[in-house]
């Protein structure tokens, strides 16, 4: 087991590691969309943030030594599921795969933001 930290993404804002690579997999913490160059949210709506929130995934499995192209299951959580059709449009840019996905509605996310993905790749 190898924890992942890349300076590309957002620090883990909690006790947790970016990612964790287990034997040919990694699995990524969720990802909010924090610029890991201002350590504030890149837009304030769901496309902008969705962007961010994919560069950061993006940059996890980098550092893992995967990619997004690699993703075998994503979890998406959405502050509202309104927003659900503006997600796709960005999310379906990078997951070009179409990994396993689940996403749900949820009441709150860290920091007031409106997204976070997690994955897990094959590395």
């Amino acid at each position: 087991m190898e924890k992942i930290f890349t300076e590309h993404a957002p620090a883990a804002i909690g006790p947790y590691s970016q990612a964790m690579k287990v034997g040919n997999l990694v699995y990524t913490s969720g990802q909010i969309p924090i610029d890991p160059k201002t350590g504030e949210f890149a837009a304030q709506d769901i496309t902008g943030q969705t962007e961010q929130v994919m560069k950061n995934l993006d940059a996890v499995l980098t550092a893992a030594g995967s990619s997004l192209t690699k993703a075998v299951k994503t979890l998406c959580f959405l502050k509202d599921m309104g927003d659900f059709a503006a997600f796709n449009a960005v999310y379906a840019k990078y997951f070009t795969g179409n990994p396993a996905r689940s996403c749900v509605a949820v009441a709150a996310l860290p920091k007031g933001a409106l997204v976070e993905v997690e994955a897990v790749a094959e590395i």
